[in-house]
This record gives structure tokens, sequence and C-alpha cells, in this order.
């Protein structure tokens, strides 16, 4: 089995106001995901809304996180940015605090051409000191992990596998192919929906943002798939796609990340406070979510 397998849930970053860490939301959230038998965290990803977030900031983070989870199961820290020497130090920083792994995406911002990107990596690679997850999410940065830029990248031992979360099933397949090459790599999908497909097309479990609301839901899905229990996974998975109904909610691209934390306030887990220049739902929208997650019997502790 791969080092970082199954429910990995990439958790949103609880906060107060500008700058402001939610510490006891974020302690509730923990416990939470950890509770539902997730078998790792991603801190400072897209649901995490790092590039939103000041480097101190992301640095408190990391601590509270990594203090809390005190190696219960693997800490994953995103350090995907348009800075190299600020990635690199942010990577040193989770290493002291005691994290597994850290996980980057194409820079953003100015589009990053392969041979570009196949030579950045192989820098960011050289003076990292943890193991690198690649993140493959084009939607946001604008460019692929290209399927032969990956093939080049295998050769370096300090990448252990990669994050895919563009979508497209036939990429999927084609990344979990590379493990032909590096039976070590961990490949996992990003949209929740497609897990018990990405699972049968290779893959070792998914990062998937509902299991920050659900963890056990998910956790029970990606059980099932294991274990090869095709009516249990059809149930399971019938739960998961009902509930991506939330994300349908709202109008901007930040919904998915709103609709998140909007569950999380209405469990009384974490406030739902967004990082500028991204508003918190209104009641109206704040309401439609309270009426999904109690059609799935899931306790709304608050309207």
């Amino acid at each position: 089995m791969s080092k970082f397998h199954g429910i990995i849930p990439p958790l949103v970053s609880p906060l107060l106001g500008n700058d402001e860490l939610d510490h006891a939301g974020l302690e509730r959230l923990i416990e939470h995901v950890l509770a539902g038998g997730v078998h790792g965290l991603f801190i400072l990803g897209s649901t995490g809304e790092a590039p939103s977030l000041s480097y101190r900031l992301r640095r408190e983070l990391v601590d509270a996180v990594c203090r809390q989870v005190a190696d219960r199961v693997p800490v994953l820290v995103g350090i995907t940015d348009t800075a190299f020497v600020e990635s690199i130090s942010l990577s040193q920083h989770a290493a002291d605090a005691g994290a597994a792994a850290v996980v980057l995406s194409t820079p953003y911002y100015f589009p990053a051409g392969q041979t570009e990107l196949h030579s950045y990596v192989k820098n960011v690679v050289a003076e990292l000191p943890l193991p690198l997850m690649l993140y493959n999410m084009p939607a946001l940065t604008k460019v692929w992990f290209e399927i032969e830029t990956l093939k080049k990248l295998s050769d370096l031992e300090g990448i252990v596998g990669l994050k895919d979360s563009s979508g497209d099933l036939d990429y999927f397949a084609q990344a979990t192919a590379l493990k032909q090459l590096r039976p070590d790599w961990s490949i996992l999908i990003g949209p929740e929906a497609l897990l018990p497909e990405a699972m049968q097309l290779g893959g070792d479990g998914g990062v998937n943002g509902g299991a920050n609301v659900l963890p056990r839901l998910f956790v029970e899905c990606y059980e099932a798939i294991v274990a090869g229990d095709s009516v249990r996974l059809a149930e399971l998975h019938h739960r998961i796609v009902d509930f991506q109904r939330i994300y349908e909610v709202g109008k901007y691209a930040s919904k998915y990340i709103k609709a998140t934390k909007c569950c999380l306030s209405l469990l009384n887990i974490c406030d739902d406070c967004m990082a500028q220049p991204f508003h918190k739902f209104l009641p109206p929208e704040r309401e439609k979510i309270a009426a999904i997650l109690r059609e799935l019997d899931v306790p709304v502790v608050q309207g």
C-alpha cells in the first residue's frame, strides 16, 4: 500500500478575521476529521485558501496542526507560491513542525511552459527537506503537469506522487500508469464524486473537501471500494453525490470553500469567516446549506 492513501481531507483554514486563526475551531475540526477515521490531513491547499493567507498565518497554521495531530496521521503541507524561495522556506518550517510531506502545484499568474516547469520542480526538490507530492490544479493555476513531464520527473526520488484535481479521468488513468515506473507513488483524486472511478483506475484515495464535513462517509466509501463491497459502495456514493448539492449554492468560484465552511459553522465546529476578498454566505444561502444537511440527516446546530 502506498504511504499516502485513503481519505486525506484538504483542511479548511478556520479564521476569525483578517490574519486571525480560529484556534478553538481548528482544534475541533482536527478532532472531528480524525474521529471520522481519515488517513491524513492536507493543509494550505485550495480549500485551505492558502494563496489568501499571510506567510505568518500559514506558519501559525502549520505549527498548530502538527502540534495537535501529534503524528496520529501524516500531515501534508501545501507550499505552492509564486516565489521559489517562499516555497522552500515554508517547506523547512513544515519539516521543523513535524509534517510528513509537502505539496506543490504549478506556480500561478504567469503560466509556465513544461520545460520551465520540469526544471523548476527539479530545483525545488533539490532543496526540500521533505518528500514532495505534486498537485495538478489547472483550473486555478492555468498549467497542467503534463503526463510526459510527470514521466520525466519520476526520476526524482524526492517526489512521492500526485494529487489530481483536473476532473479528467483519462488524465488520471495515465497518471496511475506511471506507477509502472514508480510503484511507490500515491495517486490521489480531488473531485470527490469521482472517488470510486478513480480508485478503479488504480488510484490510492482522495483529497476530498467534503471530508471536512462528513469524514466518516468518505472513509466508509473508501473502505467499501477496497473491500469490493459494491452494494455498500453504491449506497455511500449516492450519499456523496447527494451532498454535492451544497456546491450549487452561490454563484462565484469561491462557493466551494464557502459551502464547506458554512457546513462546519452550522455543525458548530468552526467559524465560517473567509479570507479577503471573499465573503461568507449570507443568511439566505446559509439556510439553503442548512436545509441540504437536514435532508441528509446531518444534525445542524444552528440555522
